[in-house]
């Protein structure tokens, strides 16, 4: 956005540009402010020569006070006369550096290197300073903006790995934790949480929408198919092939306690054991003690 308001009378680049921090974006009409400038240049140089008369004054009337042609009085009143005009151009140097300050700002330039995004204004147009003239995206670093449940904000802490994931659950970007805000919003109540990007292969835009994955910790259990569970009176079961003597086996059924949901897969907390065999097909039509065959 502009610091000044007027009328825009050059755009210097296009959108998708690359530009360095400091490169000219676009001009509004300065002419206005170079006749201001003019104006109190001029004043500063008049009064450049009031201080040089002064100055002039001062040192002959101190030549004849100390031969005693005038008096201490006029001494002073010739000090005073040089002290005021020496005030009065240094407030004129500030007036006419502040208002040079004010040029500056009619030509707009990049605050950073980066890429010009859009455009929305043209030559001719009058801007304001709430007017957007346009974009410069850095490359590179970004910043995820992750809403957390309130529900889990006790399990929030610094440097707590985050994964960003596109749409089909893919890792884009690994990262952690770097900032935790002490308020809750109000009308989601989520905590906001950020963690840096680097982002080096542009695989992330400014302003994207992705998913995110705050690990609050981890676990190694055992996983099985969704379709070896069954469920009865809310409890979960699933069947193994338990061996016996002779080298056959028989299904016996084991009562689950069930984790998250992975993929097409429950995790087990409790029930079976890694290595255990379990019976995935079929298990529609089994009893427990049923012998079976595992099918490699």
């Amino acid at each position: 956005m502009p610091q000044v308001e007027g009328q825009i009378t050059q755009i210097f680049v296009h959108s998708g540009d690359r530009v360095q921090g400091g490169a000219a974006l676009m001009e509004i009409d300065p002419l206005k402010q170079q006749a201001t400038v003019k104006s109190q240049q001029g004043a500063r140089a008049a009064q450049q020569a009031n201080l040089n008369w002064a100055k002039q004054q001062y040192e002959r009337t101190q030549g004849l006070a100390a031969a005693g042609v005038v008096s201490k009085q006029d001494l002073d009143q010739a000090k005073a006369a040089l002290d005021m005009a020496q005030a009065q151009m240094d407030a004129l140097d500030s007036q006419v550096r502040e208002q040079e300050v004010q040029l500056h700002y009619y030509k707009v330039t990049a605050p950073r290197g980066g890429i010009v995004g859009d455009i929305p204004v043209r030559v001719g147009d009058r801007v304001t300073t709430s007017t957007q003239l346009t974009t410069v995206d850095q490359p590179g670093s970004l910043e995820a903006y992750v809403y957390v449940p309130i529900e889990h904000s006790t399990q929030l802490k610094m440097n707590l790995p985050v994964q960003v994931l596109d749409s089909d659950g893919k890792v884009l970007a690994d990262t952690r934790v770097s900032f935790i805000s002490p308020q809750v919003d109000n009308t989601t109540q989520t905590v906001l949480v950020k963690a840096r990007i680097a982002n080096g292969n542009d695989a992330l835009r400014q302003s994207q929408f992705v998913r995110a994955r705050v690990v609050f910790g981890t676990h190694l259990n055992p996983e099985v198919p969704i379709l070896a569970v069954s469920r009865l009176a809310g409890q979960y079961f699933a069947f193994v092939a338990e061996a016996q003597k002779g080298g056959s086996f028989v299904a016996r059924q084991k009562a689950l306690r069930i984790g998250q949901t992975v993929g097409n897969d429950y995790e087990v907390q409790e029930g079976i054991t890694p290595g255990d065999k379990v019976i995935v097909s079929g298990t529609q039509f089994l009893l427990d003690g049923a012998p079976v065959i595992p099918q490699s």
